[in-house]
């Protein structure tokens, strides 16, 4: 109890805390809305594709003076466009391609960081996050992000779940497939932008996919999983910072621990796929023989 009064008196008496805890939430919410149609596209190692292929485009923009933004929004659609040119014209499969080049990226924006090393600039806190040196700016494009990530998500919601859940039917529908497809990797490549301060680009794809797997073993409802996803997020942001505040350890890794806790607890209790749950059911019937 004493903690959480502690943690409750820093954060209101340190605005450098204050906006970590308005960035924070904002990227559980953002993650957990694009994280949902991650995984019900099967898309996993691409969100892990495009967090990671970011990174040259944050140096080159820090390099040029240039807002961290433009660069990784840029490499991230650019990732994109260049893993499907991979697989759509050579015997590459696309996970090959995915494979390929986030690990080609990533390895660029390690050694242009290693590059820089001799300068005095140290960029490595991208990597792994540090919430606690967001600052107003910080929060105030990741609010920018989130709004837009929001309406758009709300502006294109059926053409969006109908190519998520059948992809034949919209093509057949006339609907643009491979259009729905690029923006939502935009909107990947702006949530990775927003989550970059936050939780790092190694850990942030845990933010997207986590939350949302979370949700998806407790609701069949799409709709309603998006809206748990987003709760999930930001239970784990709230309490992985208050666990980085009151520990004093790292706070992108204590909200993924935070966000993975909570995929436990659904993994083991969800009311119908639940493992202990199921357990239970499976034994009654058992004990009802027996008896």
């Amino acid at each position: 109890m004493n903690q959480i009064l502690f943690f409750i008196d820093q954060l209101i008496h340190y605005p450098y805390l204050q906006h970590a805890m308005v960035a924070a939430i904002l990227v559980g919410i953002i993650c957990g809305m694009i994280g949902s149609f991650i995984i019900m596209r099967g898309m996993a190692l691409m969100g892990d594709a495009i967090s990671h292929a970011v990174l040259p485009g944050v140096v080159v923009a820090y390099m040029l003076g240039a807002s961290f933004f433009v660069g990784a929004v840029f490499t991230g659609v650019l990732t994109a466009l260049l893993i499907g040119f991979i697989s759509q014209n050579s015997r590459i499969k696309e996970d090959s391609s995915i494979g390929i080049m986030f690990t080609a990226m990533f390895a660029l924006g390690i050694v242009m960081i290693t590059g820089m090393s001799g300068t005095g600039v140290d960029l490595w806190h991208i990597l792994f996050g540090n919430v606690l040196a967001v600052s107003r700016q910080d929060v105030w494009i990741s609010l920018g992000i989130g709004i837009f990530v929001l309406v758009l998500i709300l502006l294109f919601y059926r053409p969006l779940l109908l190519t998520t859940f059948d992809p034949v039917m919209a093509k057949a529908a006339g609907l643009p497939v491979k259009g729905i497809h690029y923006l939502l990797m935009l909107l990947l490549s702006l949530v990775t932008v927003a989550s970059l301060q936050t939780v790092g680009i190694i850990l942030v794809v845990a933010m997207l996919i986590t939350p949302a797997s979370t949700a998806y073993l407790l609701t069949d409802r799409f709709s309603l999983m998006i809206a748990l996803s987003s709760v999930f997020g930001v239970i784990a942001a709230v309490s992985g910072l208050y666990f980085s505040v009151i520990y004093d350890v790292s706070s992108g890794a204590s909200i993924v621990l935070a966000s993975s806790f909570l995929f436990l607890l659904a993994f083991l209790f969800a009311p119908k796929r639940g493992l202990v749950i199921r357990w239970i059911q499976d034994i009654k019937p058992e004990s009802a023989n027996v008896s």
